[in-house]
């Protein structure tokens, strides 16, 4: 029986920390702190990020930045009830409505932490993180968190507020 217990105890904490490593439990309508357009003036340029509000199994999201009038890139974005959880599927455009991914292949974000006003998705590889803070009624930040070819962690904060 002494030879079983270490066998035990590895599958055990196996067991206890693929637990802790899931989703949280959540519905897309518990991101709907998200709705809503938002703006922003930045280095880039003028940028609005348009968040629908959840309907049924989903939300989506619509952002453009223009700079001197002209369009720098789009993005559309959807997150989908998936397994029991929300997951973010993110495109980008180019003027022309040209993708920049291939059209089977859009950028992938599993939510991993929520709270009543905090969302936070990761893609698989753990490099990049979007993190979306409801920090007040007219202000959102959505927070881009990537690891650099070094692997060192790059973190920009677009700082929207609601669109009247």
């Amino acid at each position: 029986m002494k030879k079983s217990q270490p066998l035990i105890i590895i599958f055990l904490l196996t067991f206890s920390l693929s637990a802790l490593a899931q989703a949280p439990k959540a519905t897309v309508k518990d991101l709907a702190f998200m709705a809503g357009t938002w703006t922003l003036k930045h280095q880039w340029g003028d940028m609005e990020e348009y968040w629908g509000p959840p309907m049924g199994d989903n939300m989506v999201s619509s952002y453009r930045c223009v700079k001197d009038g002209k369009v720098v890139f789009y993005e559309f974005v959807v997150i989908e009830q998936t397994n029991g959880t929300p997951v973010m599927k993110m495109r980008h455009f180019n003027p022309g409505n040209i993708a920049w991914e291939e059209k089977d292949k859009p950028h992938t974000y599993k939510l991993i932490a929520l709270t009543k006003s905090k969302a936070v998705f990761e893609d698989d590889a753990k490099a990049v993180k979007l993190i979306y803070e409801r920090i007040s009624p007219t202000k959102l930040n959505c927070i881009l968190e990537e690891k650099d070819k070094q692997g060192k962690l790059q973190k920009d904060v677009f700082a929207y507020t609601l669109k009247p």
